[in-house]
């Protein structure tokens, strides 16, 4: 049986992927510029490596989405929707690019999407209106 491990990314620059995530999402590493990198929020794990390092370990050259990437969505909770506000102004005055403000859903989630340094997009959320 095969059990999810991890969720990597192949990013363009290591230095600034690593930075945004640890200092600006608040994930635990102990990356000091090796080839890869490994990120963790609790029990959640994101591996990174370079986007040319990889074509070179595998001999293969890929192709990458440009500007916003719709392939992939990172998902941070937080504790309650005061702090969805509270994170998604952060992350966007960190750097982040904006693209979908807090909003209160149907369903019950106040939900907000930011894209990182690559583009890749980043929900923040939480069901807890408290």
């Amino acid at each position: 049986m095969l059990k999810l491990n991890a969720v990597g990314l192949f990013v363009k620059d290591m230095e600034t992927m690593v930075s945004f995530y640890r200092d600006v999402m608040g994930m635990k590493t102990e990356w000091a510029g090796e080839a890869n990198a490994e990120l963790y929020s609790d029990n959640a794990r994101l591996i990174m490596f370079s986007r040319k390092n990889f074509e070179d370990m595998t001999s293969r050259i890929y192709t990458y989405p440009n500007g916003l990437n719709g392939t992939v969505e990172l998902a941070f909770d937080v504790a309650n929707f005061m702090e969805v506000d509270a994170e998604y102004s952060k992350v966007v005055k960190a750097g982040a690019t904006p693209i979908f403000p807090p909003t209160d859903e149907p369903w019950g989630q106040r939900t907000s999407y930011v894209a990182d340094p690559d583009g890749n997009l980043i929900k923040i959320s939480s069901f807890i209106k408290e």
